[in-house]
């Protein structure tokens, strides 16, 4: 009665202690043409029969369509897997004993083996009297036929399961084809692989274990951290756990229930499997020995030959995410580290609050040349207070030549700003076109320049933009409006026109926002559109501490690829005059 394959087909075709309209048809045909009060389509499950095709019995066994065991008569034909006949079952030595002659009132019984196409026995279509009688050979050729019909609908409800999994199947090896190559790091490949798999009938738990030369440790998602992941982090590749043994062997190991768990592998990957309520599990090395992916089922799993061919290709996407997260993680650590100390600490200025945000691009391996910078100015005898200097901008091009360039670019803006007397953004802007029409850095740039001034109570803000997505400046009151005025014209254009200033008046409560095109563009979408929604995102949350804001302007850039990096400046005016 246990045997995983007959197991598997009862859920397969997907009847329980629930009335189904066509196992009921049969029923009312058994009652109808054998002539008997009570008619059963009856599934042995490992602890119960239920008849999901029922007419006749007493309640309450008609309400709850189950009885346990030491009622059962067709557990008797599940295991021998033959016809169970019997005119007077108080006076057969198999049955005499059962609670269905008192409960039931089952005296005569004919029972008949319903089966699924590779064989097993998956209950019963019988026929029950409350008396004694002699089954003639017209009711056995009727129930025949109909036990006939009955399988055969079993079997299709089985095949339409298997077709509806296989459709399944083929759906998850797209997404997976898509959803892994996606994959940033190894944590976001974690969670990726763990979105895949949902549903009743899918796995209970995903674990990804990498190799390091002395054993294999466990790639976990910070947001999904079970008690197994954290208690046993890492394992020797002697440990007597699947995983370990299908890393040694470099084979796909497959654990079909609690029983074998018990009896092949260690205590302590017993009491691993048992802290998650978990029964089955399926190992899969991946390629060239970087790891294990392992699969665990919280009940005893069937595992068909489809399904261990699909989730062994999904091992092999995973193998290549694997290989390609570390490629991509080692090629970005330079140019990363190299933008991030080119990226210096925010100043402290009396008046003003400020903080930055950067994120690198995440799609593929792309770098970009992304820059904030802020600083002040050297005092000057007539201001009680020094002027600062803000500045957003962005290299063309998404490689570490880029980041490289941004360095540059941005420490010649900062010389021509301080050598300039009237320290105009304008005038250190066409320095750096200067300078960029003979050094061959690159295709150019785009910038906002800009300087903030205490002026009588307030800030004054005065800024040019090199052809850079205008500045958005939230007022007092919580309205937003950008500052549009700019030229239209890249660093290092070759061009003759002047750059101008533009001035602006901050009132304290002010929070003035200077980005690169990563926060405001998306793919398919123009910028405008972009920009709008930045605009009505610091109308909301403007108010908020400036980490805050920032968060709140990200939103959703950290959970999926990008293919640009993203700076962010955000400056209030905390004193003043409002």
């Amino acid at each position: 009665m246990g045997d995983f394959g007959r197991l598997e087909a009862l859920r397969l075709a997907g009847l329980s202690a629930a009335p189904d309209p066509g196992m009921d048809r049969f029923a009312r045909l058994v009652s109808r043409l054998l002539n008997v009060p009570v008619a059963m389509v009856s599934l042995l499950e490992t602890d119960r029969q239920v008849f999901p095709g029922m007419i006749g019995l007493d309640e309450p066994w008609a309400a709850r369509r189950e009885t346990p065991l030491s009622h059962s008569f067709c557990q008797h034909v599940v295991i021998d897997g033959r016809p169970l006949i019997l005119a007077d079952t108080r006076l057969h030595p198999n049955t005499c004993a059962s609670l269905a002659i008192p409960d039931l009132r089952v005296i005569a019984y004919a029972g008949l083996p319903l089966t699924d196409a590779d064989g097993h026995v998956l209950g019963s279509l019988c026929a029950i009297d409350h008396a004694p009688r002699e089954w003639t050979a017209d009711e056995m050729q009727d129930l025949e036929d109909l036990t006939a019909a009955c399988s055969v609908e079993l079997r299709m409800r089985i095949a339409t399961e298997l077709m509806r999994r296989d459709r399944d199947h083929a759906a998850l090896l797209l997404r997976a084809s898509v959803e892994l190559a996606h994959a940033r790091d190894l944590t976001d490949l974690t969670r990726r692989l763990r979105n895949l798999f949902r549903g009743p009938a899918e796995p209970s738990f995903v674990g990804l274990l990498l190799a390091d030369g002395q054993g294999l440790w466990r790639v976990v998602d910070p947001d999904d951290v079970r008690p197994v992941e954290a208690e046993v982090d890492r394992l020797d590749l002697g440990a007597g756990f699947p995983s370990a043994q299908a890393m040694r062997e470099q084979r796909t190991l497959f654990v079909p229930d609690h029983d074998e768990l018990v009896a092949g592998y260690s205590p302590e990957a017993v009491a691993g499997y048992d802290s998650l309520g978990l029964r089955s599990a399926l190992c899969v090395p991946l390629l060239n020995g970087r790891g294990v992916l392992t699969w665990c089922w919280s009940r005893t799993h069937v595992l068909a030959l489809t399904e261990e061919a699909v989730l062994t290709a999904v091992a092999g996407y995973v193998s290549q995410a694997v290989e390609r997260t570390r490629f991509v993680a080692n090629r970005l650590s330079t140019a990363e580290q190299l933008q991030a100390s080119m990226l210096t600490d925010l100043p402290t200025v009396p008046g003003l609050d400020m903080a930055a945000l950067y994120l690198p691009a995440t799609d593929q391996d792309m770098v970009g040349g992304d820059w904030y910078d802020a600083y002040q100015l050297p005092p000057s005898p007539a201001a009680t207070q020094p002027a600062v200097m803000l500045s957003v901008g962005d290299i063309i091009g998404h490689d570490v030549q880029a980041a490289t360039v941004m360095g540059q670019v941005r420490s010649m803006l900062r010389q021509a700003s301080l050598d300039h007397r009237t320290h105009s953004p304008a005038v250190a802007l066409d320095a750096v076109d200067r300078a960029l029409e003979v050094l061959p850095l690159g295709p150019g740039a785009t910038a906002v320049h800009a300087r903030l001034d205490p002026d009588g109570g307030r800030w004054r803000l005065t800024w040019s933009n090199a052809g850079h997505p205008p500045p958005l400046l939230r007022a007092p009151d919580g309205r937003v409006s950008a500052l549009g005025e700019h030229d239209l014209l890249l660093l290092g254009a070759s061009n003759y026109l002047a750059r101008h200033d533009h001035t602006h008046d901050l009132p304290r409560d002010s929070v003035l926002l200077l980005y690169t095109d990563g926060l405001v563009e998306r793919r398919d979408e123009d910028i405008d559109v972009g920009i709008r929604e930045t605009a009505s995102a610091l109308a909301e949350h403007g108010d908020k501490p400036l980490p805050l804001l920032l968060d709140a302007l990200s939103h959703g850039l950290r959970d999926a690829p990008q293919r640009d990096d993203v700076a962010v400046l955000a400056v209030r005016v905390v004193q003043g005059e409002r």
